[in-house]
């Protein structure tokens, strides 16, 4: 991986400190298994933007991923849902397939946002993805996924998605009772800012193309190394 900046790293002249990444650099987005604190799903991503408002990176097509399955090989969409969250699972690397994706986060918030296209650069829908909001590392950034996601289409109409899922999640000891409350809550509240079209979704991202020069990120060996601040 390129640049693995942190506010701990010098950078200028005189040891001045930079605490926000360059657009181009190279860095992890990462999610931790629920319940537990070992990194089970990475995507190498691009920095677009990095400020005291907002993250956004780049996850290109082709991009060397991990992502968990169960310990069979089965995807884990492809098992029922009784099942789906008990059965032993082991990471995988696969190529990001698809046109790629903008991820946009900022700080604190317990959502991102994930714009989608269709080939030739026709836009599809926008994903809010409910999670712990980001913590920041010195190779990229952390979170917990937390089920519950809401879809955003161009005509500004919602709706939610994967409500089995988070329903199971609770079930089987995934989702204690009072961090669900909370997930609930953090969706109405994307949804108000939905209804109110605040950013991003008013911010013209759509509109956005990455660097045809920024390369297709390497997946490092260490991909589920401790996050070193």
């Amino acid at each position: 991986m390129t640049a693995e900046v942190d506010t701990s790293i010098p950078d200028g002249p005189g040891g001045q400190r930079r605490p926000y990444w360059a657009p181009g650099d190279q860095v992890l987005w990462r999610y931790r298994g629920n319940g537990t604190d070992e990194v089970h799903l990475c995507r190498p991503v691009t920095v677009v933007r990095d400020d005291a408002e907002l993250l956004a990176v780049w996850l290109a097509p082709d991009t060397p991923c991990v992502r968990p399955v169960l310990a069979d090989g089965t995807p884990v969409h492809r098992e029922p849902l009784a099942s789906r969250y008990v059965k032993p699972r082991v990471p995988r690397v696969e190529q990001w397939w698809g046109t790629g994706v903008l991820k946009l986060a900022r700080p604190g918030e317990p959502w991102s946002v994930w714009l989608f296209w269709d080939q030739g650069w026709r836009f599809r829908s926008w994903y809010v993805n409910l999670e712990e909001p980001l913590r920041r590392w010195s190779g990229g950034v952390d979170s917990e996924d937390h089920f519950l996601d809401i879809s955003v289409h161009p005509d500004r109409s919602w709706h939610w998605r994967d409500e089995d899922e988070f329903a199971q999640a609770q079930t089987d000891g995934l989702m204690p009772a009072e961090l669900a409350v909370r997930v609930r809550q953090a969706g109405r509240r994307a949804v108000e800012v939905i209804r109110a079209w605040g950013s991003p979704f008013r911010d013209r991202w759509q509109d956005w193309r990455p660097d045809p020069a920024w390369p297709v990120p390497a997946l490092p060996a260490d991909w589920d190394r401790p996050a070193v601040q």
